[in-house]
């Protein structure tokens, strides 16, 4: 009995590590795009309205693709699903990083039969098209890993161990902005200041004069962009790899016992998919709480992704800082602010809050909200120390939430619908780049950085509205399981 006790907990957090450094990498490939935005825009003329439309038809595709990638996982294996889709991610992000050149191959070819057509128009449908297909195959990341964690974690620890597991999202994302916002865009590319043409085009994009230093900067590693989603899909292969032989489905898998003396969720005859979909509709798709959790959900991700994935130009262009200082400030919003948020929201709810993750998300929600007030009276121009605090405030507080509103999810529909149950809260957390995504940038662009700020304000106080509705809900769905 202590042989296997010990052998669990070796394996238990040999899961929960090597399932950290793969869902890291996904991000690798994903928030990279944020960093490569204000390059995109300086070579290309990209508007805010165009980038946000990719962000958005990126987010909505990802959330259906979670949905579907649940539904898929809970009745295969979780480690085939996620290596795989890793691996089509980072194929995904090589291919737009040579995206112009394959619009030039494409102009160039129309030229060739009679046909004129504009490069960018060409550049923007192919960078679009590639950047929503990277989208689904993002959707093959948290489902495995969600039916994973929870195939080896007791759900009593869940709350706080999916709380450290959930720093994977800040850790990727803090070191994916470094990697491209304090090395590749300031250091790679191609010196093109010499270049007169080159340099009018980028001032031309950026609405400034040609002696800019924001021109002269971008001018001087021209195609920089480019190695934001190269280098990061390198890393991402080679997880991959190690993913598809490292992982293990669940405990049965290397001759221990299930978790809660449940069986692993492969399901293969007719007799068992007839009460699989059974225990589904009621688990799940009639189950309000798991509907509430997705609308809170909703809102949570706007607040995220507005600071996230407009982070470095919102930071930029409303608050006057450097891109370096930009990415920075964006690296403690993910991985001191989101990480100690996340890990603190997660202890609370074990050990404060009686397994009651909802309850911890109210408070997390009200703090979100007094956080981005506080950041939106700071002037424009004022000295960066004085931004840092309140910007990292507001991923200490949103991180929380985010982590454990799939972990209240999964306690709700067990750990048999888990993925699907995540699934759906994907779909509504990734519908929100309907407002974070093209919504923000149309505001952005139209009516000022004001009125976005105010946005996140709002949808944070009705993210704890939501959860307000559920205030009595139980900490999960296990016992009324018991004795069907």
């Amino acid at each position: 009995m202590g042989e296997n006790k010990r052998s669990f907990g070796y394996w238990q957090i040999r899961t929960i590590i090597i399932t950290m450094v793969g869902y890291a990498l996904f991000y690798f490939v994903r928030k990279n795009f944020s960093i490569a935005m204000p390059g995109l825009t300086a070579e290309f003329g990209i508007s805010k309205v165009s980038l946000g439309l990719f962000l958005t038809l990126h987010g909505i595709i990802y959330g259906l693709s979670r949905f579907v990638n649940g539904v898929i996982s809970d009745r295969n294996s979780a480690r085939i699903v996620l290596s795989v889709g890793l691996m089509l991610c980072a194929l995904a992000n090589i291919l737009f990083g040579f995206s112009d050149t394959i619009a030039g191959w494409i102009v160039a070819l129309a030229n060739s039969a009679g046909t004129t057509i504009a490069f960018s128009s060409v550049l923007l449908y192919f960078m679009g098209i590639v950047w929503v297909i990277n989208g689904y195959l993002q959707g093959m990341g948290v489902p495995p890993c969600t039916k994973t964690l929870t195939q080896w974690i007791h759900p009593k620890e869940l709350a706080t161990k999916m709380s450290i597991w959930n720093m994977s999202h800040s850790i990727g994302a803090a070191l994916v902005f470094g990697l491209c916002g304090w090395y590749i865009m300031p250091h790679m590319g191609v010196d093109m200041s010499a270049n007169a043409e080159a340099v009018a085009n980028i001032a031309s994009n950026l609405h400034l004069d040609i002696t800019d230093p924001k021109v002269l900067s971008f001018a001087a590693h021209y195609y920089a962009w480019r190695w934001c989603f190269i280098i990061p899909a390198i890393f991402a292969l080679a997880g991959a790899v190690g993913l598809f032989f490292l992982l293990k489905d669940s405990p049965s898998d290397v001759g221990l016992p299930e978790v809660m003396g449940n069986k692993k969720v492969i399901v293969r005859t007719p007799e068992e998919s007839a009460e699989y979909k059974a225990f589904i509709r009621r688990k799940v798709f009639g189950n309000r709480l798991i509907w509430t959790l997705a609308v809170t959900n909703f809102f949570v991700y706007i607040v995220r992704f507005a600071a996230l994935d407009w982070g470095p130009t919102l930071l930029t262009e409303s608050k006057g800082l450097s891109l370096v200082m930009a990415t920075t400030l964006c690296i403690v919003f993910e991985f001191i602010g989101g990480n100690i948020g996340m890990v603190i929201a997660g202890w609370a709810t074990d050990h404060i809050f009686k397994n009651k993750a909802h309850h911890t998300c109210v408070f997390c929600m009200i703090g979100a909200a007094a956080s981005i007030a506080l950041f939106w009276v700071i002037p424009s121009g004022a000295s960066w120390w004085l931004m840092i605090l309140p910007f990292t405030l507001i991923g200490f507080f949103i991180y929380g939430p985010q982590a454990l509103l799939g972990i209240a999810a999964a306690n709700q529909a067990t750990n048999r619908a888990s993925a699907t149950a995540n699934g759906i809260l994907g779909i509504f957390g990734y519908a929100s780049t309907l407002i974070s995504g093209v919504g923000f940038g149309f505001v952005a662009q139209h009516y000022g950085w004001n009125a976005a700020y105010v946005t996140m304000l709002v949808m944070a106080l009705l993210g704890a509205v939501s959860l307000l509705t559920m205030w009595s809900a139980k900490a999960d769905g296990y016992e009324e399981e018991v004795g069907k």
